[in-house]
């Protein structure tokens, strides 16, 4: 069993920039404004504690898959995030209304797989709500006409590989590599099949204690609130020239889980360049720009490592349909050992690439990232450093246009007032 921590001041990103900003000899006018934006916006940020601890309470090593706890303390709430290599690798978050909640797991009836109730947060009556992600198949077809338009049956597809059928390593724990200076945690899994030759299929999950983006692209906004997780393709053939990929993604929950899909546009393409959208993956709406779960991906893949311009490729997506929760808990031991009974359940395909951009055989590989959160998802906006560049770029002009009116007028009323003018 292993415990990491992780609990410090946050320094955000835009105070190295305003360091930056001066030491290029940027005027101190321009220095200032971008600092007072910088103070008020990390005055406003959240935090929260992160631990995370691998097979809790387990009294030996599990011989069918890791379970990780990732524990997000508030002030006065707490986010479980639970990761689980048992069948399907799923992602279930719980939130609670207190600080001091627990998880407790009942490890023989854990890894029995077809008895509910072997994990449990407690006390159950602080559970506010719950969710869970399953990533279920990684589905493959033959795009001959160079479409990028899925079939519409089954039989046009490649015999799909079921994750729960794959061989998946044990959990890496690290401090990710991708926070910039936002305390977090991460872990990173593996895992192969006989279809994959030499190749791997490989997850990562990383927690935030705060507000803050990835330094890879697309350089998801998170809060937090929030969790991210990212695939990727690496070295898998391809059972055809031209074959593109989908992944199959069930969401799992109690009285309302995601069931819906919500396209957000954006203005700004500072962190994300081309990519003004953004998908969000939402439970019905009760009137609040809160959400007990949301989960939240910009529309774009990457065809390489690390991500560049060049290799980044449009992803879509289907409508969410409603699926068997029996079936969905069958595939997924954390599913199947949290709710007691049959949870509702919703999924929909992400399809990678986009018609007349390289295939999948062009790099082999393909790479995909997502949150997966609770409260309001969090919105693009412009950077205080964008907007003090607007406010000069804008500004200067306005202000001569007045200075040189000004000076017209002067000039006028100066004018000797006994011209004659020449008939």
């Amino acid at each position: 069993m292993s415990v990491y921590h992780v609990s410090r001041h946050v320094t955000s990103s835009a105070a190295r920039a305003t360091t930056n900003m001066a030491a290029r000899g940027s005027s101190p006018s321009l220095v200032f404004l971008f600092t007072v934006a910088t103070l008020f916006s990390r005055a406003m940020t959240f935090r929260r504690e992160v631990s995370m601890e691998l097979n809790p309470g387990a009294p030996s090593q599990p011989s069918a898959g890791d379970l990780l706890h990732l524990r997000a303390v508030g002030d006065h709430d707490t986010l479980h995030f639970l990761f689980c290599s048992q069948g399907a690798p799923s992602l279930l978050l719980v939130h609670t209304n207190t600080s001091s909640s627990v998880l407790q797991v009942n490890w023989t009836q854990f890894e029995q797989r077809n008895i509910t109730g072997g994990l449990r947060v407690e006390p159950e009556s602080s559970v506010v709500y719950s969710t869970a992600l399953v990533l279920s198949r990684l589905l493959e077809y033959d795009d001959q006409n160079d479409t990028a338009t899925p079939p519409s049956g089954p039989a046009s597809f490649f015999p799909p590989q079921r994750l729960q059928d794959i061989t998946w390593s044990n959990f890496n724990l690290s401090t990710s590599e991708l926070c910039d200076s936002t305390p977090c945690r991460s872990a990173k899994l593996c895992g192969s099949a006989p279809s994959f030759a030499s190749g791997q299929l490989c997850l990562r999950l990383t927690v935030f204690g705060a507000e803050g983006r990835s330094l890879e692209w697309p350089r998801l906004l998170h809060s937090a609130n929030s969790s991210q997780l990212e695939l990727w393709l690496d070295g898998v053939p391809a059972r055809a020239a031209r074959s593109r990929f989908l992944l199959e993604l069930a969401a799992v929950g109690g009285a309302n889980p995601p069931s819906r899909t919500e396209l957000r546009h954006s203005i700004d393409d500072e962190f994300t360049p081309s990519i003004f959208k953004e998908v969000l993956w939402l439970p019905q709406s009760n009137g609040s720009s809160q959400f007990p779960s949301f989960v939240q991906w910009k529309p774009v893949a990457y065809r390489e490592t690390p991500p560049t311009l060049a290799a980044a490729t449009s992803c879509g997506h289907s409508p969410p349909q409603r699926l068997i929760g029996q079936e969905v808990a069958a595939a997924a031991g954390l599913v199947r050992a949290f709710y007691l009974h049959d949870p509702q359940s919703f999924g929909l395909n992400v399809s990678f690439g986009q018609a007349g951009e390289p295939f999948y055989n062009s790099s082999h590989f393909l790479s995909w990232t997502l949150l997966i959160g609770s409260g309001s998802p969090p919105a693009e906006f412009l950077s205080p450093l964008v907007i003090v560049m607007m406010a000069v770029g804008l500004g200067v002009p306005l202000l001569l246009l007045l200075v040189g009116g000004a000076c017209v007028c002067i000039r006028k009323r100066a004018s000797p007032a006994n011209y004659q003018p020449i008939n």
